[in-house]
């Protein structure tokens, strides 16, 4: 091998020769260290016990050389050592047997590398620090959302490192003067000269071994400015507070300190959201960060009040929950009213005695001066007039009752329950509070307009007063929930069983039904499938119609009803389940399978189908459930507690593996994202350079232009202003959408400008069919074309000049506000908003589209199998649109086309023919079947489709068609012995012959959107279980273009890597959707870019990512750590430590946000001195 010239080994980085270990390096004894036992005895480390062996074994060998031993117990020794080596790198090495039993298993220097306490996870990628406390969580609602209470004790453990200066050394001496155990004091000084003084009841000075005794009272009279003071917690200091599992950046927020007796750390409800914390037991980390820029980086990207929205979806997180929901419903009530004693009272509550109140004018004047509840809202929003806050909203509450049709406005506000939620000008008008308006995930509530109007601070004062209001409010009014509140009345009882009574005998009809073979089969189902779907239909049923018997039996002051409407607790179905009737119970999606021969226990008949047999439990969880009723309730119970604990294993790891893949994306100065290489994968983040965590409106759109088009009339005065006709709106809308700031070269996108342009449009449609009294809709009577008239409509439905002006103006700048700021990391953004979601879902299956018998994989399975990419999935469906989509007759003959179809589902009979003269396989069409499904099959047909399988070795001679429903097959066989069982063959592959349709199609389900209001069918397309795309886009009947399927790798190979990107996005957002869950679409187009950005569907797995050119260090902390870091070693690879991982794991700051920007300093060029030689000789 040294031989071996260099020129020949071109495409290696390293000799050969070293790849032959000639010596082994020995660590030093800290890496191996050993434990001195009882006595003089020493457990070695099991490094040190593999390199005794080596040296053993070294030692034999050696000898045998020098001795001349024999050949067969040299090779004997050589191969032991190779062993013992090979051991020694890897204990898990292959090809060498493992210990016996008994022996201790010795790990090797793989071993303390590799998993999740190896050191590259467990302690280069993350760490145990110091300066940390961790207890028992407790609320205090009179805390600020931004603080955190701290029990003194950890105050005076923890310190922060404080720089003496002219500002505070006089707190500072105290605190030294105090010393570590009276607080505030100081645990530590560290002095300008170098010297450090530690303090127990007088200061050390610690020089070596050497210690000398000061006073504490000397120490702080020493003072001096530049001196370090190791102090205990303060008010105000910054910490950082975590709970785990911490599944997204919101788990880790920084409070300011507030230190306080007892032994818990507090913190305010509204903040319990973001960190999912409830108080049965839950404990918190706290961290203090050291020095003075980890302080400012915590308060400005880690502050509470620069985290109130998740950047999921840009919804708010922090916001009112549960009692301070429930007091704000009842504090709203139309029949509530105070007088001034308790109105100044309560507005005293809400304040910190620092903020002065103005009291409103008095709803009731006479006969004694009365505010409502609403009226402590308004002052709630806005305590006095030098609070420049103008709240305009409008919402619709849980309890909100006018049912509307689409785009029905005119008497939204007309609710009987109260529950249309309206402020003008930070006025309560309408509408009792409930979550829809103070709770977390609604983008028009009170907070999410507070922070976008008014900043975080306005939102942040506003939730304080609240939490202090309802804390006071509701322990003085007093609401607590027993058994009395969900007792049924007899006549609740009666009327509860007379329903369970009349669904039962639907159900024993419909079962009867069945049994005769009536029964009308569903979509796609047959009997037995039907009767499932039938009756789990009126079962559910059973259920809601039992809800809505409780809720109008239920007083308006029961506590239960109270916490539903409002929303800080529980449901309809929760309280149904309480009061009238637990339901159908479920396991898999269906009813109580049979787990005993027939049946479900052996409590009932065999094939008892009825509800009781298969898991409805008619009781209550008041009256208490019988025997039978407890198992099925305890077989649901059961299949939700395995769920739970198998998807957080899946949940946890699919959200690491993304996070790896896209930790080191981030936004550009110029807008692209980046990933460490500088490779580009996305052009504009989410094609226009939005933060989706600050989106108002739905669907991730940047602005609400309805809600800010209201502000604009209710905060800009119109007084004696003329208002605007349609035509005037229409010229200024136009000059101000063609001007610089809202063209592509202002910043502006294009889609943006379409959608305001349209909502403006609306607006001016819908005027001008106010304003013309010839387009007066029917059932009003047409008014008179008089200038009255065409004032009146002008002062309500109009709007001035300088109106428009201003939400132009907002709308503009508020869009070019919501823009990225570069360096944001947000691939792990986008990561941790798809990897979160995960753990509030299921592992179940649904049904698809409303087809009973057709199930498709959700809920986390899916979301693997799209992040996998895999090539296999567990339900492929296409969805095929029809080109006449209006008619049943045309989908089932489209049907026809593409369902496999073999020629045993068609032929009436195959037999087998056997004369003295001839022997035949003779196949007979069932033609009625035929054209009942519509399929265009003849005997012709059949003859093509047997010539065209190979299997069959047929040919066309051997084929005769006797008649249009009847042919004939005769053998190829001509061995007479031979001849019984090559007929009997032919008549059983026959069967399986494909004589229609796609054969990788398993079947296909006309499906039908129903109209809503009648209740008919009105479009009908195809639900193609199987693969085929291809073949599904190309059948007869079929719109190819709008044909879509749920697989993603078929997709690339049939319509291309683009098409394949939108499949992503796609199937993510259904699945999310079909969960309830939102999720900023901007999030999955990022993942589909990484995923599709080399040209294939790369998976995010070991394999996947491994292929995204990701450098070594980053791979070997992901998984397969020995072969990452041997295949670089032999190849010579490079890291040039530009990654996220690779930054963490050397120590040095990352180059995205704060990193990825360095200040330079312009440095003038030096003038260039020239050294010419001088000459000897001058004249």
């Amino acid at each position: 091998m040294p031989r071996l010239p260099d020129c020949e080994l071109l495409y290696l980085s390293v000799r050969p020769e070293n790849l032959i270990l000639t010596n082994i390096s020995v660590p030093p004894i800290a890496i191996r260290p050993s434990v001195i036992m009882d006595g003089s005895q020493s457990n070695e480390n099991d490094l040190t016990e593999r390199l005794k062996q080596i040296i053993q074994v070294n030692a034999t060998l050696r000898q045998d050389l020098s001795e001349g031993s024999a050949a067969a117990k040299f090779l004997e020794n050589w191969d032991a050592l190779q062993a013992h080596v090979a051991l020694y790198i890897n204990s898990d090495v292959r090809g060498i047997p493992p210990p016996k039993p008994g022996e201790k298993q010795y790990s090797g220097f793989i071993q303390r590398l590799k998993g999740k306490q190896g050191r590259f996870r467990g302690n280069l990628s993350g760490k145990r620090v110091e300066y940390t406390g961790r207890t028992v969580i407790s609320p205090d609602p009179n805390l600020k959302i931004t603080e955190v209470a701290i029990p003194i004790r950890m105050a005076r453990i923890l310190t922060y490192p404080e720089r003496v200066s002219h500002h505070n050394i006089e707190k500072l001496r105290q605190c030294v003067s105090n010393g570590p155990d009276k607080y505030p004091g100081a645990r530590m000084l560290r002095r300008a000269d170098g010297s450090t003084w530690q303090g127990l009841i007088c200061f050390y000075y610690l020089c070596g071994h050497v210690s000398i005794r000061v006073s504490r009272k000397r120490l702080a009279d020493e003072l001096k400015y530049g001196d370090i003071v190791e102090r205990h917690l303060e008010d105000g200091d910054i910490v950082l507070f975590n709970r785990q599992p911490s599944l997204h950046r919101m788990s880790i927020m920084c409070h300011r300190a507030r230190v306080m007796p007892w032994r818990t750390l507090r913190f305010n409800e509204s903040v319990c959201n973001p960190y999912n914390a409830d108080f049965d037991g839950d404990e918190m980390n706290m961290h203090v960060p050291q020095t003075e820029e980890a302080r400012t980086e915590a308060i400005l990207l880690m502050g509470v009040q620069n985290n109130l929205c998740t950047p999921k979806n840009g919804e708010i997180l922090v916001a009112s929950t549960q009692d301070f929901l429930t007091s704000s419903f009842l504090i709203t009530r139309k029949d509530t009213f105070y007088d001034r004693a308790a109105f100044s009272l309560m507005c005293s509550y809400m304040g910190d005695a620092m903020e002065h109140n103005d009291l409103p004018t008095p709803a009731v004047i006479k006969p004694v001066e009365l505010w409502t509840g609403k009226q402590l809202f308004s002052v709630l929003v806005r305590p006095n007039a030098n609070v420049r806050v103008f709240l305009n909203l409008t919402v619709r509450e849980k309890n909100y009752s006018n049912k509307l049709q689409e785009n029905e406005r005119e008497f939204e506000t007309m609710c009987p329950a109260d529950g249309f939620v309206c402020f003008r000008n930070s006025e309560l008008i309408s509408g009792q509070l409930g979550k829809g308006t103070l709770g977390n995930g609604n983008k028009d509530g009170l907070y999410s307009i507070l922070l976008r109007d008014y900043k975080a601070h306005a939102a942040a004062a506003c939730m304080n007063r609240l939490a202090k209001l309802s804390a006071r409010w509701i322990g003085n009014h007093g609401f607590s929930i027993g058994i009395d509140d969900v007792q049924p009345s007899d006549k609740l009882r009666d009327e509860k069983d007379q329903k369970i009574n009349e669904g039962a005998k639907d159900c024993d009809d419909k079962i009867k039904s069945y049994k005769e073979g009536n029964l009308p089969p569903e979509p796609g189902c047959d009997a037995a499938q039907s009767l499932e779907a039938v009756i789990t239909g009126i079962l559910n049923k059973i259920r809601e119609e039992t809800g809505k018997l409780c809720m109008k039996a239920l007083p308006w002051r029961n506590s239960p009803l109270i916490m539903s409407q409002c929303g800080s607790k529980g449901s309809l179905i929760n309280i149904s389940q309480m009061v009238a009737c637990v339901g159908q119970q479920s396991v898999g999606g269906r009813r109580a399978p049979n787990g005993f021969i027939d049946r479900s226990l052996p409590h009932f008949p065999r094939k008892d189908k009825t509800p009781a047999a298969k898991g409805f439990v008619s009781h209550s969880f008041y009256d208490g459930l019988s025997a039978t009723e407890f198992f099925f309730h305890t077989m649901g119970g059961r299949e939700g507690l395995v769920d739970t604990a198998v998807k957080t294993a899946d949940t946890g790891y699919m959200s690491r593996r993304l996070i790896k893949a896209l930790e080191d994306l981030f936004v550009h100065y110029d807008n692209t994202v980046r990933n460490a290489s500088a490779c580009i994968i996305q052009f504009c983040y989410g094609d226009d350079g939005m933060d989706p965590a600050h989106m108002e409106g739905k669907n991730g759109a940047p602005l609400n232009f309805e809600r800010l088009f209201l502000k604009a009339k209710a905060t800009c005065p119109a007084g004696g202003t003329e208002k605007l006709s349609p035509e005037k709106v229409s010229e200024l809308v136009e000059s101000r959408l063609s001007k610089k700031d809202m063209t592509p070269e202002g910043g502006c996108s294009a889609a943006f400008k379409n959608s305001l342009k349209s909502f403006l449009d609306n607006y001016v449609k819908a005027f001008k069919r106010t304003w013309d009294p010839c387009e007066s809709t029917e059932g009003h009577a047409k008014m008179e074309n008089s200038a009255t008239t065409k004032n009146i409509v002008l002062q309500l439905s109009g709007a001035t000049a300088r109106q428009l002006e201003v939400f132009l103006d907002t709308c503009i700048s508020r869009y070019h506000s919501k823009k990225i700021e570069a360096g944001t990391a947000i691939g792990a953004i986008g990561a941790q908003s798809i990897g979160e979601p995960g753990t509030q879902m299921t592992l179940k299956t649904f049904h698809f589209a409303g087809v009973a018998s057709m199930n498709v994989t959700l809920g986390v399975p899916r979301i693997k199998e799209i992040i996998n990419g895999a090539k296999k999935i567990s339900t492929p469906i296409i969805t095929a649109i029809l080109e006449c989509d209006n008619n049943v007759n045309f989908a089932r003959i489209v049907r026809g086309r593409i369902e496999k179809i073999s020629l045993g589902q068609v032929a009436k009979s195959i037999k087998t023919v056997m004369t003295s003269r001839v022997a035949s396989v003779v196949i007979t069409l069932d033609m009625e079947r035929i054209q009942d499904a519509l399929l265009s099959i003849d005997a012709n047909v059949v003859r093509d489709s047997i010539l065209q399988t190979p299997r069959i070795k047929l040919k066309k001679e051997h084929i005769r068609v006797l008649d249009f429903k009847k042919l004939e097959i005769l053998p190829y066989e001509s061995n007479r012995s031979k001849l019984y069982h090559h007929l009997q063959f032919l008549a059983k592959m026959l069967q399986n012959i494909l004589v229609k349709g796609i054969k990788t199609v398993e079947r296909a389900v006309i499906s039908s959107e129903k109209d809503k209001k009648t209740d008919i069918s009105k479009k009908y397309k195809l639900l193609v279980e199987g693969t085929g795309l291809l073949g599904v886009m190309g059948t007869e009947g079929v719109d190819g273009r709008n044909t879509k399927t749920n697989h993603i790798i078929e997709v690339q190979q049939t319509l291309g890597i683009e098409a394949a990107r939108t499949c992503i996005i796609d199937e993510i957002e259904y699945t999310m959707k079909s969960h309830g869950m939102s999720i900023d679409t901007r999030h999955m187009m990022l993942l589909a870019d990484v995923m599709t950005s080399r040209g294939e569907v790369l998976g995010i797995t070991r394999f996947g990512i491994q292929k995204m050119d990701k450098s070594v260090l980053m791979l070997a902390s992901f998984e397969k750590t020995a072969d990452h870091l041997f295949n670089a070693s032999v190849n010579g690879r490079e890291d040039k430590i530009e990654g996220v991982s690779e930054c963490i794991i050397m120590g040095i700051p990352m180059q995205i946000g704060t990193g990825m920007i360095k200040v330079r300093q312009r440095v003038d060029v030096p003038p260039m001195l020239s050294y010419g030689p001088k000459p000897i000789l001058s004249s």
